[in-house]
């Protein structure tokens, strides 16, 4: 509950036709672990060749309701709304038409309706075509999720590509190939840095920022020496000497209750200038050694080349 608005969970799942969406909610409702007495709206916004079985769910299911959209136009905030209402459900499952946009259903959701998981299920043997053919309702299909379910898969399927595909779009969004067997492996294929590792200066955009500070603290010895540019908010304290500030930004490693600034010692001229929760663009020579700061052992120290003040990030919470 949030100021008196009624927070309703939203299971999203997406995909073209007949590409497995159908099978994994009814799979899903007839998992316990799923269900514990909520009351549940199952919005189904395209009719396959599969049906739901209510026969078949387990656990404690409370009241359990199907309205179906059959237009993208009647997707609308009144109609979510009434239902709410009309049902008094406690969460929302969506079926979603691959057809209609992400944004139709973003924009519709009522106050308190909030995304929880957003999974997009791929038919394997059709995949690439669409991609090919309908290449803006992939990308608006992979732009939000946070796992991407190739179904149906050969053995000899092309991961590499459909891999590029994915990351070409979202870098957070994970990738599973469930094969014909029933079988699920997880894609474990390295990504190359977002950002060009061998310039004079690495440009890191603001979007990268969490990648690169996972990235740097995992792999140090590939970032020793070089120097990044980077928009940062300064923190300061008085066990910081005349010729330090720290730098860094909020990162949320999972859900926001996670968000915590994470902070990099800086070495700068005219540190003074600098307050807490100012906004910078530094230009700054990565080194790794010890500092008091953290605690004796070693850790990033960045030596500043340029600083400049900026403006604040509308959304300072950097994201994997």
């Amino acid at each position: 509950m949030n100021g008196g608005i009624r927070e309703i969970p939203v299971y999203l799942f997406t995909g073209f036709l007949e590409a497995g969406k159908t099978k994994f909610i009814q799979e899903t409702f007839e998992d316990e672990r799923f269900s514990n007495g909520e009351n549940t709206l199952l919005l189904v916004c395209e009719e396959g060749e599969e049906e739901y079985d209510r026969a078949r769910f387990k656990g404690r299911m409370g009241t359990f309701h199907t309205e179906i959209i059959e237009k993208e136009e009647d997707l609308t905030e009144e109609r979510l709304f009434s239902l709410q209402k009309k049902y008094d459900i406690d969460r929302v499952v969506v079926e979603y038409n691959g057809m209609w946009m992400i944004d139709t259903l973003y924009s519709a959701m009522p106050e308190g309706w909030m995304i929880y998981q957003e999974i997009m299920f791929a038919e394997s043997s059709t995949f690439f075509n669409y991609n090919a053919n309908m290449r803006s309702l992939v990308v608006d299909k992979l732009k939000s999720c946070e796992l991407v379910v190739f179904n149906r898969a050969d053995r000899d399927f092309d991961k590499m590509a459909a891999h590029k595909i994915v990351r070409a779009i979202s870098r957070r969004t994970n990738i599973a190939y469930e094969y014909k067997d029933g079988s699920v492996e997880y894609d474990e294929i390295e990504d190359p840095p977002p950002y060009d590792m061998n310039a004079p200066i690495i440009e890191i955009k603001d979007e990268d920022y969490a990648f690169w500070y996972a990235d740097f603290a995992d792999k140090p010895e590939n970032y020793r020496d070089k120097t990044v540019r980077i928009k940062v908010m300064v923190a300061k304290n008085k066990a910081l000497r005349d010729n330090e500030i720290v730098v860094g930004r909020r990162i949320m490693t999972c859900c926001i209750e996670d968000v915590q600034y994470k902070g990099i010692i800086c070495i700068c001229d005219n540190a003074a200038k600098y307050k807490t929760q100012d906004w910078i663009i530094l230009t700054a020579k990565i080194s790794f050694e010890p500092h008091r700061l953290y605690h004796g052992q070693t850790g990033p120290v960045l030596y500043a080349n340029t600083i400049r003040k900026t403006e604040p990030l509308v959304n300072d919470v950097a994201t994997y």
